[in-house]
């Protein structure tokens, strides 16, 4: 294990979820929990069998660890592991705090060109990765994100990154879809009233064909439905948004054109990857953090989230940095 001096924690609308309802799904909070699980800090004391690690390095932190090498772990989708230790889950305390111990073979150094807040980022666009990866994105590709969101833009930058021909992405807010075009979106749909099946034509008439691919990251089931209806015949719909336990959908129509439904839980073996991203400059993040708080003001960071202004915000943890 490695004891880290926390620097950058972003937060994520999982972590509004808790603090609003004490629960998502069957995680239920029924203790007091530390939040924040979008991090990065400094290296202070390494465990004795810790060797790739010293004090003064600067890490980012995958906040999900196995706790057995059982055969999820054993076929590399350790994220599938069912007693995984998961930062602000509970009951497992996440790392908004100064000080904070994590196993050291999920602290990844930073190279010097990566910065604390990209290095926070790593998390979020970690789920773009896996999403695009489920999703099978390659050069060529026609995308639909649905949800402009942060984890909708983090869609975006990597399914560009993989090679996407054209994505277009929708949303209710004209705000958000501006952020989507300036992080490298082709179109953007705000949606008002339509049904389903309009949201899909749209989609179709935007990019000349309809998507092999949709990334669902809302939730809603009306945004289900659409992806469905938007989905070319032998594509992929990836379901990334969670929303209630059950949603009516055309499954059907899915069914019979054999477009194929994946789920995606968080992401495994993903930092390495986002990090060589990052150091190379190919995938560029910053754009998305729009508030920085200082630990102090924690609560208005939170406030700001859930109204859902801006994208990301950021809390910085290190009163003794003053860089921005």
């Amino acid at each position: 294990e490695v004891l880290l001096r926390m620097h950058s924690v972003g937060i994520c609308g999982s972590d509004v979820h808790y603090w609003q309802h004490g629960r998502i799904g069957d995680f239920v909070v029924k203790d007091p929990m530390v939040l924040g699980h979008e991090a990065a800090g400094t290296v202070v004391k390494v465990g004795s069998g810790v060797t790739h690690l010293k004090p003064g390095d600067r890490v980012a932190i995958e906040p999900g660890v196995p706790r057995e090498m059982d055969e999820f772990c054993k076929t590399g989708r350790y994220n599938l592991s069912p007693t995984i230790f998961f930062c602000a889950t509970p009951p497992d305390d996440g790392n908004l705090c100064r000080y904070y111990k994590h196993s050291a073979s999920y602290c990844y150094k930073l190279p010097d060109n990566v910065t604390f807040e990209e290095g926070a980022l790593i998390e979020p666009l970690s789920v773009g990765i896996h999403a695009c990866k489920r999703a099978g994105v390659t050069l060529g590709s026609k995308v639909f994100v649905s949800g402009s969101g942060p984890i909708g833009l983090v869609n975006v930058l990597v399914a560009k990154m993989m090679g996407a021909a054209a994505v277009v992405i929708t949303d209710l807010s004209a705000s958000r879809l501006q952020k989507a075009k300036e992080v490298g979106a082709d179109f953007t749909i705000q949606v008002k009233n339509e049904t389903p099946q309009e949201v899909a034509s749209k989609v179709e008439s935007l990019l000349g064909c309809m998507p092999e691919i949709t990334v669902e990251c809302t939730g809603v089931q009306a945004c289900i439905q659409a992806g469905i209806y938007a989905t070319r015949s032998g594509g992929t719909l990836v379901l990334v948004g969670l929303g209630p336990d059950m949603v009516t959908v055309p499954i059907v129509n899915a069914a019979v054109r054999e477009v194929d439904i994946r789920g995606i839980f968080r992401y495994c073996n993903t930092w390495p990857v986002a990090i060589a991203l990052l150091a190379s400059k190919r995938i560029n993040v910053k754009p998305l953090v729009t508030h920085r708080f200082p630990l102090e003001k924690a609560l208005e960071a939170f406030e700001t989230t859930k109204r859902g202004e801006g994208v990301k915000v950021m809390l910085k943890c290190d009163p003794t940095d003053h860089n921005p």
